[in-house]
C-alpha cells in the first residue's frame, strides 16, 4: 500500500524554510561586505549561495504544494510519486486536483472512472497509445473521478516562452477556479503546476 505521509503537519517544514531564508540573508550580507577584499573567491561563494537558494526553493515548493493539497486529499504522497514517475519517463500528463470550486461546468467531461488513486493507475492512464492518455485526469478528494477531460485554454500570451497545449490548458482552468493542476512535459519531462492563473516549475518533493 502506498504511503500517505506527505499530508502531514507542515509546521516543522515552515520553520526550516524560515531558518534557511535567514541563513541565506546573512550569507548575502557577508558577501556584499567582502566584495572589496582581494582574496575573496566571489564565484565560489555565489555558486554555493545559488545552491542554497535552489535547495530552499525546492523545500518551499514542497511546503506550499502540501499546504494547498492537504485539505482536499489524503493522497498527496501518491500524487507526488506519480508525477515523479511520469517525469522520469517523459510521459506527458495533466492532473487536476479539485479544491473548493466546482469545475464540472468548466471542462468538457471525459471518461468516468471513480477509481482509488494510485501511482500505477496514473502512470497507466498517461501511457501513449491508451484511450485515456489525451486530456486531463480529474481528482476529487481521494478518487480519480474521470480521465480524458478537456480543459479550457488560456488566452494569455507569453513573450519568449512557448507553451504547449497541456500548459495552456492548466493555466486556463486555474484562471477560472481554485483547482491545482500538475503538468508533466512530454518533451522535457519537466514538472510544473498551475494555480490562480500562473504556472510554476518545481521539483517534486521527496
Amino acid at each position: 500500500m502506498e504511503s500517505e505521509e506527505q499530508c502531514r503537519d507542515l509546521t516543522p517544514q515552515m520553520h526550516e524554510i524560515k531558518t534557511r531564508l535567514v541563513s541565506i540573508s546573512k550569507d548575502i550580507h557577508t558577501l556584499i561586505a567582502s566584495l572589496d577584499q582581494e582574496d575573496i573567491d566571489i564565484l565560489k561563494d555565489l555558486k554555493a549561495l545559488s545552491k542554497n537558494v535552489t535547495d530552499m526553493a525546492n523545500m518551499a515548493s514542497s511546503y506550499h504544494l502540501n499546504r494547498l493539497l492537504a485539505p482536499y486529499t489524503h493522497k498527496c504522497n501518491i500524487i507526488f510519486n506519480a508525477v515523479r514517475q511520469l517525469s522520469s519517463k517523459r510521459k506527458g500528463a495533466l492532473i487536476v486536483i479539485q479544491r473548493q470550486d466546482p469545475i464540472e461546468d468548466l471542462i468538457t467531461k471525459g471518461i468516468p472512472l471513480s477509481a482509488e488513486i494510485s501511482s500505477l493507475l496514473l502512470d497507466s492512464i498517461f501511457h501513449v497509445g491508451t484511450p485515456l492518455h489525451d486530456g486531463a485526469v480529474l481528482i476529487q478528494n481521494d478518487i480519480i473521478f474521470s480521465a480524458a477531460n478537456i480543459l479550457p485554454l488560456t488566452r494569455k500570451t507569453y513573450k519568449h516562452v512557448k507553451l504547449g497545449t497541456r500548459h495552456r490548458a492548466a493555466i486556463g482552468l486555474s484562471e477560472k477556479s481554485d483547482a491545482l493542476i500538475f503538468v508533466v512535459s512530454e518533451e522535457t519531462g519537466k514538472e510544473s503546476f498551475a494555480y490562480h492563473g500562473s504556472i510554476y516549475t518545481f521539483q517534486v518533493p521527496t
